[in-house]
């Protein structure tokens, strides 16, 4: 059995392999991942050169969206692990069940997502908006909402085909959706071809089109290649089976939970981070999206890792798992080191590509220097706690990040973002939207020594139970 501690020359082979296997298998994820940060950007920029209230509206709605599918993604990711352990037992005919119920699953779930989207969206009617904005803002999330059905079984498919190592047709189909959605906007937009002009909403009808057609497309691919013909899951007509639902939500529930208590607390920070002007807002958006951006590496080596430590351990091999683990995490923190280091030698150009405003970019400039600091932790805690959902625990990750960032990172940063007076030990002046940066960088390092610790200790107590 292979470990780290073999013959110094021995283990530098075995680390450059495996980090080879990693990245052939992440490139494609991160592409992927790349082009569905696109469409988020082309909606923006084309709404906003349709007028502002389109940029407003789009906006708004866009933030229930994000938040309803990042979500749903989180409990739609239970799959992963799973189908990675039945490919690396080579139990591959115990595959395709796996797959149709995770399906019921998603249409399920899709459902009532369209229902809690819609819902949330009744939110702004208590907002003191522009009508038209307000308008425009319930219309998107009601027209995007449509797609959510098609976004969950999207999901269960694509975490599906990745633990196949199948990742370069998702790749082909994120770059395809950009072009659509762009393609899709210009029509519907500004009203091109003869088609009516809706402004803001056509952004709304590209997203929902695009998923719909991610969907079919993976359909079509997986249907034409004989990569997937051992695991076929449309074979046959199956009803849903509620005790594999159950084993399925069990492990998805914790994940979903976990991607909602970040993404709503980034979007809890921006809010408050609104009270102190229009100056800090955008130099809070703009640090908040050059890191969301750079977030992607981690993140699309957190997925390919959770299939490699899967498949080690459905191969009954946990000695190669913890191998595989550990050479992952040390990756996306080499990785992030690098890019922590561009973002803060490059930190008033990047705010400069942004803005032509001094004041927002000098701002943007001094946050980025904190943004740079928190890709170590955000990389290490992405990393880790994808390693563990490959040994399929999700409740003890989900812990440690409702910890980290609503029991640390949001009290810290109101604390010292907007230093309330009946604080004692909070400063005597507000810090704004550094102080909210700085509480991120105290959660996010929490979140990476806890789930470190625990990695550690999931990966020795499976080697002893081996």
């Amino acid at each position: 059995m292979t470990h780290l501690n073999l013959h110094p020359r021995l283990s530098r082979t075995q680390i450059r392999a495996e980090i080879s296997s990693l990245w052939q298998l992440a490139w494609p994820i991160l592409i992927g991942q790349l082009a569905t940060v696109g469409m988020s950007v082309a909606d923006v920029a084309m709404a906003g050169n349709a007028s502002a209230q389109d940029l407003a509206g789009v906006s708004l709605g866009a933030s229930i969206w994000s938040m309803v599918i990042i979500t749903l993604m989180g409990v739609m990711m239970s799959v992963s692990p799973i189908v990675a352990h039945h490919v690396g037992a080579e139990d591959f005919h115990r595959v395709p069940h796996v797959v149709r119920q995770a399906l019921w699953k998603a249409l399920g779930l899709g459902l009532l997502a369209v229902v809690v989207a819609n819902w949330a969206g009744l939110v702004f009617d208590h907002l003191t908006l522009d009508p038209m904005v307000r308008d425009l803002a319930k219309d998107f999330v009601l027209v995007t909402s449509l797609a959510l059905p098609a976004f969950a079984c999207y999901r269960v498919l694509y975490g599906y085909s990745a633990s196949l190592n199948q990742t370069k047709p998702l790749m082909m189909i994120a770059l395809t959706a950009l072009a659509l959605n762009v393609l899709i906007n210009w029509l519907l937009i500004y009203g091109h071809w003869g088609l009516p002009r809706l402004g803001g909403l056509g952004c709304a009808w590209a997203t929902m089109l695009c998923v719909w057609f991610s969907l079919g497309g993976l359909l079509w691919w997986m249907r034409r290649s004989p990569v997937y013909r051992s695991t076929w899951p449309f074979s046959h007509w199956e009803a849903p089976h509620w005790p594999e639902i159950s084993s399925l939500l069990k492990l998805g529930l914790p994940i979903g939970v976990t991607y909602f208590a970040e993404s709503s607390a980034f979007s809890l920070i921006a809010l408050l981070v609104a009270k102190f002007g229009t100056t800090e807002v955008g130099a809070h958006q703009i640090a908040l999206n050059f890191s969301s951006l750079m977030f992607m590496l981690p993140l699309s080596l957190g997925i390919a890792l959770l299939t490699r430590v899967g498949q080690s351990l459905g191969a009954g091999d946990a000695h190669e798992a913890r191998f595989r683990a550990w050479v992952g995490v040390a990756t996306a923190l080499v990785l992030a080191c690098a890019s922590a280091t561009f973002m803060a030698l490059f930190s008033q150009q990047i705010a400069g590509a942004y803005t032509a405003d001094a004041a927002v970019a000098a701002l943007a400039a001094h946050l980025l220097i904190f943004a740079a600091i928190f890709q170590l932790s955000d990389a290490t805690q992405v990393a880790t706690s994808c390693a563990i959902r490959g040994y399929k625990v999700t409740r003890a990750p989900m812990v440690i990040h409702l910890a980290a960032f609503w029991g640390f990172a949001l009290p810290l940063g109101c604390a010292l973002g907007l230093a309330p007076d009946w604080l004692p030990w909070a400063p005597k002046q507000a810090m704004g939207a550094s102080g909210f940066w700085i509480a991120l960088i105290v959660g996010l390092t929490i979140a990476a020594v806890a789930l470190s610790a625990l990695l550690r200790r999931v990966a020795r107590e499976r080697l002893t139970s081996a």
